[in-house]
């Protein structure tokens, strides 16, 4: 029986992708989710692939892995939540990927800290099916939803009618 778990590292800013090619090759299940981002040059501008969340690698480890993990250079520690270790559900990271693979999709992350509380709603409609979460703010086109075991939040385009009051 596999009593593996999804964790949050926090590492050197900029390191992630680093971070997580050591981990790969310790033989660790490691995953930095990655964005595609048009930046501008002043000469051209260019598709890169640049880490979601910034500073943070997840993990999928044991107790066991837990000092080899905080070994590998570039790991600074694990995101705590509630004084323990955050762990994340193995749904909350399947969303994720599945969200990412759309060719369609828009995806930024904030710091929680910008914004407030407002209402729960569930999501009727798309890769996001009736999962739930914490609108902080919205307007007409956007709703920003809360992934309560990250302490982020996912920005998430949606047509207001994919929402609905829980």
């Amino acid at each position: 029986m596999e009593n593996k778990k999804w964790f949050v590292l926090y590492s050197k800013p900029r390191w992630e992708k680093k971070v997580d090619a050591s981990l790969i090759r310790k033989g660790i299940e490691s995953w930095c989710p990655l964005n595609k981002v048009q930046k501008q040059w002043s000469d051209r501008k260019k598709i890169i692939e640049e880490p979601l969340f910034k500073s943070y690698v997840f993990v999928k480890i044991d107790e066991a892995e837990r000092v080899e993990v905080l070994m590998t250079p570039g790991v600074l520690n694990f995101i705590h939540y509630l004084g323990k270790p955050a762990v994340i559900r193995d749904e909350d990271i399947e969303t994720i990927r599945h969200y990412l693979m759309d060719s369609e999709a828009k995806i930024e992350v904030i710091s929680l800290d910008a914004f407030q509380q407002n209402s729960r709603v569930k999501v009727s409609r798309g890769v996001f099916l009736d999962a739930e979460g914490t609108v902080l703010r919205s307007n007409k086109k956007k709703a920003y939803v809360q992934l309560e075991s990250l302490g982020q939040v996912m920005i998430v385009e949606f047509k207001t009618e994919y929402l609905k009051s829980v």
